[in-house]
């Protein structure tokens, strides 16, 4: 989690020698080989076309997030913290991080908790940013592989949280 918070903001021709730099200070229980095989997952993570939008320049990495929602009558309050956020003038891009092994394939098979967290982000930042499309998406860091939920599935989510 810790390279994909910092890299991005170092430049490109830099992340591999920055990515390697960190692991060797703070990995010291990982062998060489274990730490280049983090490196290589997080750069092939970087470099992927597909997950661009997730990193794009002024994306935030670890974003608080507070607050209430009425749901059925009912105040939830809603408090977490967010891997990746990639605000445009037109979407809002909600990105978590997991490292499940070996990672869900369909959505069907995605723990539940994952998806009401992210229908709960997804239904703050919608208050926060009106008119803008909210979407979320699970970044799985051992294929790579970034999942996007899709609001059906997300509002399925929802529906479904005890007390709403």
């Amino acid at each position: 989690h810790r390279l994909l918070q910092a890299l991005p903001e170092i430049p490109a021709e830099r992340r591999l020698t920055a990515a390697q730099d960190y692991l060797t200070r703070a990995g010291g229980e990982l062998d060489a080989e274990q730490r280049a095989l983090i490196a290589e997952q997080v750069m092939r993570v970087l470099d992927d076309p597909a997950f661009r939008e997730a990193f794009r320049p002024g994306s935030r990495a670890e974003v608080s997030i507070v607050g209430k929602l009425s749901l059925n009558g009912e105040t939830v309050r809603v408090s977490g913290q967010i891997d990746r956020l990639a605000v445009t003038e037109t979407d809002v891009l909600i990105c978590d991080f997991k490292t499940n092994r070996p990672p869900p394939r369909r959505i069907e098979d995605v723990p539940p908790a994952y998806l009401a967290q992210l229908a709960l982000y997804r239904a703050v930042l919608a208050k926060l940013y009106p008119g803008r499309a909210v979407r979320a998406a699970l970044l799985w860091t051992e294929v790579p592989d970034l999942m996007e939920l899709s609001g059906a599935a997300l509002d399925a989510a929802l529906a479904r949280i005890p007390g709403t």
